[in-house]
């Protein structure tokens, strides 16, 4: 192979990668959080009245940070289960990146 093929195939892997990775965020939102937490980040009514949930675009939810997402994500908090030992890190993380772009 010569240097420009590797080149080229470099920038494709890591366009892949990261497409991957969104892909990624998306897809384990959609199978474990979109039930309480709604497709676009809006809870439907009965949901957030009786669990709590406020939408991503919620000025409270919007002032929490990515790491204390991660720790009740993997920990659980009131009446949301805990996703640690179901996800791995970095399933918790891309889906927590996920529902944060869906506040902006």
């Amino acid at each position: 192979m010569n240097l420009g093929t590797g080149i080229a195939l470099s920038a494709l892997l890591a366009a892949t990668t990261s497409t991957a990775i969104a892909e990624s965020g998306a897809d384990t939102y959609k199978a474990k959080c979109q039930s309480c937490h709604g497709a676009q980040g809006t809870p439907n009514p009965g949901i957030a009245k009786a669990m709590g949930v406020k939408p991503a675009s919620d000025p409270s939810v919007k002032s929490i940070s990515e790491a204390q997402m991660i720790t009740v994500t993997a920990n659980g908090k009131g009446k949301m289960p805990a996703f640690k030992g179901k996800l791995t890190a970095a399933q918790i993380k891309d889906s927590v990146d996920y529902f944060r772009s869906l506040g902006k």
